[in-house]
């Protein structure tokens, strides 16, 4: 589950590290990034068991047409929570990005979320197919599971809204502001809305992010004897770098 703060400090860490060349990109463009961070929060809900994780992947993008395609790792302990096994969610995905008018961008694409040997009831594996829409630095987003979802049973055709706005102010800093609603089909005590209120800067050599994440479900809890609200409203930082 491509971590929301990730993706948007090693957007920021691109950026800045390649300030001076934003004129010509290559046609064939290939980036790497590594990041440590003290929660790996994806749509809200923590995949590390509110503690830290690892993360790391590489980007490749044909300049001239706007295709893409990469991969991203991070260090779990859901699965294993959740009585499957396994610690490790590996993302696989492509798509397409470029400009309908002036100002106005789109994205789409196909993401997997494969999670080797969970050993799960149903299969945490998930497919996602998605759609994007911005006008300058807001953005409107919906992804639309073609599986079930994260190990869900009968929950194709699950979907997930995302609204938000990633604003360049002063110095170098970013605000990132995030409001989103996972259904879950089937199962909808799991269904919720998500929220977030981040920074992110460019220090040269890394890139830090600072954000507060909550949700308004308390449905989503760790192991016993803790059972923690995996959701629950907090503060996360992460520390990335893209080369």
């Amino acid at each position: 589950m491509k971590k929301t703060v990730l993706a948007l400090a090693v957007t920021a860490a691109f950026a800045g590290s390649f300030a001076h060349a934003e004129d010509k990109k290559p046609d064939n463009d290939v980036s790497f990034n590594v990041a440590i961070t003290s929660d790996y929060r994806y749509r809200g809900i923590s995949q590390t068991r509110l503690e830290p994780a690892l993360q790391g992947g590489a980007d490749y993008t044909h300049t001239p047409s706007g295709f893409y395609a990469g991969t991203w790792l991070s260090t779990i302990k859901w699965t294993k929570d959740a009585g499957g096994s396994g610690d490790v969610e590996w993302d696989l995905y492509g798509g397409k990005r470029g400009e309908i008018v002036k100002d106005v961008s789109y994205d789409v694409g196909v993401l997997s979320y494969v999670y080797p040997s969970n050993g799960l009831p149903v299969s945490a594996n998930t497919t996602e197919i998605y759609g994007q829409v911005g006008y300058g630095p807001a953005y409107l987003k919906y992804s639309h599971a073609v599986t079930n979802l994260f190990g869900f049973a009968d929950s194709k055709n699950s979907g997930y809204l995302d609204v938000g706005a990633n604003i360049d102010v002063a110095s170098g800093f970013q605000v990132n502001l995030h409001a989103g609603h996972q259904t879950v089909k089937n199962s909808s005590s799991f269904s919720y809305s998500d929220w977030k209120i981040g920074l992110t800067k460019d220090f040269g050599v890394v890139t830090g992010a600072l954000s507060v994440i909550g949700t308004n479900t308390d449905s989503y809890v760790g192991p016993a004897p803790d059972l923690k609200n995996l959701g629950k409203t907090a503060l996360v930082v992460s520390v990335s770098k893209t080369f």
